[in-house]
């Protein structure tokens, strides 16, 4: 693929006349894995960077690695996969899904399969439960691996919920995917009742959307004729309609039905009730001629609105759920509660998780990942780093999956040398360094509330490490990856205030040294310590023992350039991303509130509620850090308090950081003067 994209480009453009923006967008556009740095148009370290995000994580190679594009024989060389380690530029790891297995998790792929493959359990719906980040996209791949080692007998259709956000009937657009799908799978004898489907469905479809909005998403021109006649109606039921209400009204009608007579033509008259036994009836028929299992698996519904989380369960259920059927959902088990207690006005636990029993018969749960898992995972993911041969990483992962599997039988743990061994590489010290540094993070990365083993979240750990290690020799500063990586390591587990207590105590230190770790790093008791650390690290006492004691020790290293890095860089805490796009939506809008008032602020703490407050606090103080300025009134400090007055613990957040600001202006003290959390 790589020697095609660049021959093409070679073919149909100048490639030296072309300007480095061009360029980067020719080489997103054919989807190569690599991207060129020619050192001479790539002159920041911090485009490199950009573009390697752009990229997922793929490779950065040195140009002088491969001939340029517009030599005359336009000859590149090719990646046979060959034992060699990857030793251009540096290499980060895809925050993609993926359907390798590097944690085990295809015991429970088997399992889910096992289950989809019982004729008896049919038809089914199993959710996979699971918190961001942990693997429930991977699971669901590979379960459909599973299932595609027998497709004569399953027929398999993949669904993101959230591509479909913008649709008003989530249900629709689930219906109409299974149906375009079916249609394909179809024979000849099946073909017309398989596109009658749709008809089925644009008649559901007209019946169940009465809002501009969702027509539109749908494809019905309505040319803003409902919104004209909901305007008229409005004025009516309030009792202020006049003639040109009614008239509104009326012609909305009419255009309306002149407008959608072709999307409802070929289907009878029937209403809702007659129509949904008629769909269920073709679709039944269509998959009892098919001869096939037909498995849905639907992804990120957790990251959907809460109405279109629920329509496109119910959608399961009372559309789709006939014999010969399996749906497999993917989503964190709490936004789904939340999203039917929000879609039912708040009713009592009890009735969600009943509602919730009817919609989700079997629920299965990603394993929670362990130590020796995360020393699995993040050896992996480190060898991959080092070598590109793929039979090499596949036959450590066997030998790591593989003692993952027997874990039970209590033997050791493996060991680095076991690693090694196993891929004929006892003699790579570089690599042994790497795999060591993993294995001192591991427990704690296992262990530590903020992360626990979440593979997303040590992935991009990793990438934070990878990238200020490469900017640290980019610039020749006395930093080895180990000792970024123990500090990335703490900004990732403790709040951001402890980060910054860090920051804040390597710059007042002389030389930049923490002379107050070191009685700690020697194995002394926290406690007959704690008295010289820092305040904000008073919390973490437990994972600060753990963290000091980890090599290499910190004590007598000037740590003042790992700060540098870390202020300059995205933060670990924030580069995470470990949290649902809507609340990152809502820090967004609180960041820049107008006023108190704010209508758009208030619906943003609005989403907040049900357990992100917490979390959206503490985005948006990392935020407000970055700017020092406070000499105006600041938008992000509205956002905050509005914030602070719907939730205790957010407050506490908000209050410990306004605290820390030396010499408040008075626009603050003014703000601040009547909360009583500020106070407190």
């Amino acid at each position: 693929m790589l020697e095609f994209s660049c021959t093409l480009i070679a073919e149909i453009c100048p490639w030296p006349a072309l300007n480095l923006l061009s360029k980067t967008l020719i080489l997103l556009l054919f989807g190569g894995s690599f991207c060129l740095l020619y050192q001479h148009e790539y002159q920041h370290w911090g485009h490199k960077c950009l573009i390697q995000a752009f990229l997922g994580g793929r490779y950065l190679l040195n140009h002088n690695a491969l001939k340029p594009y517009h030599t005359r024989s336009r000859s590149l060389p090719k990646f046979t996969g060959r034992d060699s380690p990857i030793t251009s530029g540096f290499l980060m790891w895809a925050d993609t899904d993926t359907d390798i297995d590097f944690l085990n998790y295809s015991e429970v792929a088997e399992l889910i399969a096992e289950m989809i493959g019982k004729p008896d359990l049919l038809p089914m719906s199993l959710g996979v439960f699971g918190s961001w980040g942990v693997g429930k996209s991977s699971t669901l791949r590979l379960v459909a691996n599973e299932l595609a080692k027998s497709e004569d007998k399953y027929l398999i259709i993949h669904f993101d919920a959230w591509l479909y956000q913008d649709f008003d009937d989530a249900r629709a657009a689930l219906m109409s995917v299974i149906a375009s799908e079916l249609v394909k799978a179809a024979p000849k004898s099946l073909a017309s009742k398989a596109m009658s489907l749709f008809g089925r469905i644009n008649k559901l479809r007209a019946l169940g959307l009465m809002v501009e909005g969702g027509a539109l998403a749908m494809g019905v021109p309505t040319f803003g004729l409902i919104t004209r006649g909901l305007e008229g109606a409005r004025d009516l039921l309030e009792g202020k309609a006049d003639k040109e209400d009614l008239e509104a009204i009326k012609k909305a009608g009419a255009d309306a039905k002149e407008q959608t007579s072709g999307l409802l033509k070929g289907v009878s008259e029937k209403g809702p009730p007659e129509e949904i036994a008629a769909f269920r009836g073709d679709f039944g028929e269509v998959l009892d001629g098919l001869g096939k299992t037909l498995v849905v698996f639907i992804d990120n519904l957790d990251r959907c609105l809460p109405e279109n989380a629920i329509h496109t369960l119910e959608a399961v259920r009372l559309f789709l759920f006939m014999p010969k059927t399996a749906f497999v959902i993917g989503a964190d088990e709490d936004m789904i509660r939340h999203a039917v207690a929000r879609h039912f006005k708040e009713p009592g636990e009890k009735q969600v998780t009943d509602y919730l029993d009817k919609l989700i018969q079997i629920p299965v749960r990603v394993p929670r990942v362990g130590v020796e898992e995360v020393r699995a995972y993040l050896s992996l993911l480190l060898f991959q780093s080092a070598y590109a041969d793929k039979a090499l990483r596949e036959k450590l992962r066997t030998f790591l999956i593989d003692r993952l599997r027997k874990s039970w039988t209590h033997d050791e743990p493996f060991k680095i040398d076991d690693v090694l061994k196993s891929v004929g590489k006892e003699g790579d010290d570089a690599l042994r360094r790497s795999l060591e540094m993993g294995d001192r993070m591991a427990l704690l990365l296992a262990h530590s509330e903020r992360v626990l083993g979440n593979p997303r979240i040590v992935k991009r750990l990793l990438n934070v490490v990878r990238m200020r290690a490469a900017i640290a020799r980019k610039r020749s500063m006395p930093l080895d990856e180990a000792i970024i990586a123990k500090l990335a390591l703490f900004e990732r587990c403790v709040d951001s205030s402890a980060t910054e207590a860090l920051h804040n105590a390597i710059n007042a230190a002389p030389g930049g040294k923490l002379q107050f770790l070191q009685a700690i790093e020697n194995g002394d008791p926290i406690e007959e310590h704690k008295a010289a650390l820092p305040d904000k690290w008073q919390p973490h006492l437990a994972f600060v023992s753990d963290w000091a004691r980890l090599q290499p020790k910190l004590a007598d290293i000037d740590l003042k350039p790992a700060v540098y890095l870390a202020r300059e860089t995205i933060p670990v805490r924030v580069a995470s991303g470990a949290v649902p796009l809507h609340v990152t939506n809502a820090v967004e809008t609180l960041l820049k509130t107008p006023t108190l008032s704010s209508q758009a602020a208030a619906a943003a703490v609005t989403a907040l509620k049900g357990g992100h407050e917490v979390v959206g606090m503490d985005a948006l103080v990392a935020e407000m850090r970055k700017n020092a300025d406070w000499s105006k009134v600041r938008a992000d400090v509205r956002g905050a308090v509005l914030l602070a007055r719907a939730s205790p613990d957010a407050a506490k957040i908000a209050a410990r950081f306004l605290h820390e600001i030396p010499s408040p202006p008075a626009w603050l003290r003014n703000m601040l003067s009547s909360e009583p959390w500020y106070e407190a």
